[in-house]
This record gives C-alpha cells, sequence and structure tokens, in this order.
C-alpha cells in the first residue's frame, strides 16, 4: 500500500490525524496534514483507508502494491 496527500487542497479538519495518527500529524503553522508514513505496515492499512474515507477534502489517497 502506499498513502499520498495533497497539502494545498487540505482544509486542515484534523481528521485524519484523530483517524490514523501513526501515519498523520498537522503542521504546526498551518495545520494542514503530514504524511509520516507512506508505505505503511499492514496493520495500518485499515487506518489509512479510514482516513481516506473521513477527509472531508478528500487529500488522502491510497493505492494498492
Amino acid at each position: 500500500m502506499k498513502v499520498s496527500v495533497d497539502r494545498e487542497r487540505c482544509c486542515s479538519s484534523g481528521m485524519c490525524v484523530l483517524t490514523a495518527p501513526a501515519l498523520f500529524d498537522q503542521d504546526e503553522e498551518d495545520g494542514r496534514v503530514i504524511l509520516l508514513e507512506a508505505e505503511p505496515p499492514e496493520e495500518l492499512h485499515s487506518a489509512a483507508r479510514k482516513a481516506v474515507s473521513f477527509c472531508p477534502c478528500q487529500v488522502i489517497t491510497v493505492t494498492d502494491d
């Protein structure tokens, strides 16, 4: 699995961080998403998919290898 984010479109809601804190953080200056793990281990795949569905701006993309 590969995870990517579009920081330019991020609306800083923080849902990704609440859903998957091992994968995402928020920039202290503008609150936009910071991707911590672009290729997460299998145990985080479910959390990554939940973060995609909870993101109000749809800036998170998950692709399977």
